[in-house]
């Protein structure tokens, strides 16, 4: 079933529909720099990549003739990111889309006069990479993908699907997910509402994930909470095939875990930022300043479900969940 929620679409109309976004491009070739903090293998970012330029296209940039990408992966991560953002910032481009905290903080180290427009950041006013949401201030602007009742969601949800749970284990790289009390203040305030303690796991590889995962399999009451952080997105797998080895319920933040097994997602349509975040590179690449052009928030979010996983984890998928879903894997 597809179903969304659009909040604030009246805002995202307003910058995809410009004049600016309609009229034809100035004469000359422009260069746009791309620094995905994703894996370049990881299908769902090549369908944002593709996104991306193809809204680029509408507005009429299109590669090789009138546009040049330079499109770098960082994998989640820290070091790549900054190797990589050193390089697109020797390249002169003219904006550079910035994906994740981490890129976006690689890119300001490198640059204040280059515009970056990010995509996929949670805090960028305590990131220090904007002054205010309204006011940017600087040569960075973008997208963020927080919504403020996000983290309650989360422990909510797992709380549904799975009523016995009375732990929730946050798992974040803080290498990546600098921001990570962004996330744990409102999470800590709803918990003990809910019967829920909230406790961290902070892991930087694949075996710091396993001893994780496996720990919390050994614990009654026990359920797992991926944040939004690019480590862990690239490592997303490994966490889906440990979850359900350990018979750990889990909920995500992208929607995509559900489709390789996760149990359940509920996050932003981060795909939804890449469609969006074109118009503003545009209007840049048209003379626009960052500094003029407001941060947005998300305005679609996703609820996934597997009720396959479901099933494996001896759980039963209540219809309060079922009739909100967006995508359900059956």
């Amino acid at each position: 079933m597809n179903k969304r929620n659009a909040l604030g679409a009246l805002l995202a109309l307003g910058v995809a529909g410009s004049p600016r976004t309609r009229a034809q491009p100035p004469p000359g070739k422009r260069r746009v720099g791309v620094l995905m903090g994703y894996a370049e293998d990881d299908p769902e970012a090549q369908v944002r990549i593709a996104v991306f330029k193809e809204r680029l296209a509408a507005s009429g940039w299109a590669e090789g003739r009138n546009l040049t990408l330079d499109v770098r992966w960082s994998r989640g991560d820290v070091e790549r990111a900054a190797r990589f953002a050193k390089e697109l910032v020797t390249l002169k481009p003219d904006v550079i889309l910035a994906v994740t905290t981490a890129v976006t903080a690689a890119l300001q180290k490198e640059t204040s006069t280059i515009p970056i427009v990010f995509a996929v950041v949670s805090d960028p006013v305590g990131s220090g990479f904007v002054k205010t949401l309204a006011r940017p201030g600087g040569n960075i602007t973008g997208f963020t993908n927080l919504e403020a009742s996000l983290a309650e969601k989360w422990l909510q949800l797992i709380k549904e699907i799975a009523p016995r749970v009375t732990r929730a284990t946050v798992m974040f790289n803080p290498e990546t997910a600098l921001y990570a009390e962004f996330y744990l203040q409102p999470m800590n305030a709803v918990a003990s509402r809910i019967g829920v303690k909230v406790a961290v796991a902070k892991v930087g590889s694949d075996s710091d994930i396993d001893k994780a995962v496996s720990g919390l399999g050994r614990e009654a009451g026990s359920s797992l909470i991926l944040i939004p952080d690019i480590f862990m997105t690239v490592h997303r797998k490994p966490v889906v095939t440990l979850a359900a080895q350990h018979k750990v319920p889990a909920i995500y933040a992208v929607s995509s875990t559900v489709r390789e097994g996760g149990l359940i997602a509920y996050g932003v349509d981060s795909t939804d930022l890449f469609r969006r975040a074109a118009p503003y590179v545009d209007r840049i690449l048209r003379g626009a300043r960052p500094a003029d052009l407001p941060v947005q928030q998300p305005t679609l979010f996703e609820l996934a479900v597997n009720l396959k996983t479901a099933k494996a984890l001896g759980l039963t998928v209540p219809h309060s969940i079922l009739v909100r879903a967006d995508l359900v894997i059956e």
